[in-house]
């Protein structure tokens, strides 16, 4: 397939692909598919979502339903990411023969919990929370990332010997507790300043010991989650090669206000805003490049809020993705001068959005 007139950083090219793969970049022969020097990005990964539009990756099955939502929301990779529930439910989503979809590319599961602390369980059913189980980790396939508390028993052992991205999240490590996490192996922290302790002067906790080892963050950057003052901070400390947007979104995303569930839990949607019956924050309502474009408002460079929505997560999970490149995936969107979506690009073919 051949896209012709395709506006990347700034240049108009041609992008050539093949099999699923970018195979030529430049000034092409040939006739195409016009994209009429729209901007073109590399298509958008999101590791950290639970759902959209009514359906939720702890339903399992419905990720071939996601996945069309999603790319015809310019996400075009995904992590479907499961919630603190029992085992036997995790088992049956992560378990399951990964449909083919039409729509994003599903590239493994996020498992977030149940290793967590109930300190900070945040939207997660403290019920099924348990201490790292690598045995019951390993029997689950699929699986790219995990979110752990350092903190808990058994966590360092379950870090050194884990085969998969592990990144730390809903924990009330120290600081020491969680370098000691990041020098045996942790990549990662999930969704920053959320469902962790905080960044104090004398105990910088999980945070600092990020910005000290120089990993990677998630970044939840809906204008709900954090202020545009901490995302601002956080791009300066990490920059776009450390710094990863994420959705975190739940099944009413692309829904209006109302009475949903996550996880198994009740969740009100007021404003756009999900809450649990206690008031904490249960996940966003916005797609990924939602997320990009409140960046962009917030003061994040155009350029550099796509990088962190598409190479930087491709780059920590080492996938060839992100990247409008030969030999990279063909997974590219075009956008118009405001930023609205007019034509994504997955496995080389145009998204009927």
């Amino acid at each position: 397939m051949l896209y012709k007139n395709c506006r990347v950083n700034g240049e108009t090219v041609d992008i050539e692909t093949k099999d699923g793969v970018i195979t030529a970049v430049g000034n092409i022969e040939g006739e195409g598919v016009d994209l009429e020097n729209q901007k073109v990005y590399p298509g958008l990964f999101d590791i950290h979502t639970h759902g959209v539009y009514g359906f939720d990756t702890m339903d399992g099955n419905h990720l071939s339903e996601m996945a069309d939502f999603l790319a015809k929301n310019g996400t075009t990779s995904f992590l479907p990411t499961t919630m603190t529930m029992a085992v036997e439910d995790i088992e049956n989503v992560t378990n399951q023969k990964l449909p083919r979809p039409f729509g994003a590319n599903i590239a493994g599961f996020h498992v977030e919990g149940p290793f967590i602390n109930k300190k900070y369980k945040g939207a997660q059913n403290e019920k099924h929370i348990k201490a790292p189980d690598l045995e019951m980790f390993k029997a689950l396939k699929n699986i790219k990332m995990v979110t752990l508390a350092p903190e808990l028993d058994g966590a360092m052992e379950f870090i050194k010997n884990c085969d998969e991205v592990v990144s730390l999240g809903h924990t009330d490590a120290s600081y020491n507790c969680a370098l000691s996490a990041i020098e045996n192996g942790a990549l990662c922290i999930t969704h920053t300043f959320n469902a962790m302790a905080p960044l104090h002067h004398r105990e910088p906790g999980a945070i600092g010991a990020a910005i000290d080892k120089g990993i990677y963050v998630q970044v939840i950057a809906d204008g709900v989650h954090l202020h545009p003052s901490i995302v601002r901070m956080l791009y300066k400390l990490f920059g776009k090669e450390r710094m990863i947007l994420i959705s975190d979104s739940m099944c009413a995303t692309g829904l209006s206000d109302g009475e949903y569930t996550l996880g198994g839990q009740p969740i009100r949607v007021e404003n756009a805003v999900a809450k649990t019956a206690s008031g904490a924050i249960a996940g966003s309502t916005s797609v990924l490049l939602d997320c990009v474009k409140k960046a962009i408002e917030f003061g994040i460079p155009e350029e550099d809020a796509f990088y962190m929505a598409s190479k930087t997560p491709a780059k920590l999970l080492g996938m060839k993705k992100g990247k409008i490149e030969v030999g990279y995936d063909a997974e590219f969107i075009a956008v118009d001068e405001k930023l609205h979506l007019k034509n994504c690009i997955i496995r080389g073919e145009i998204i009927k959005l």
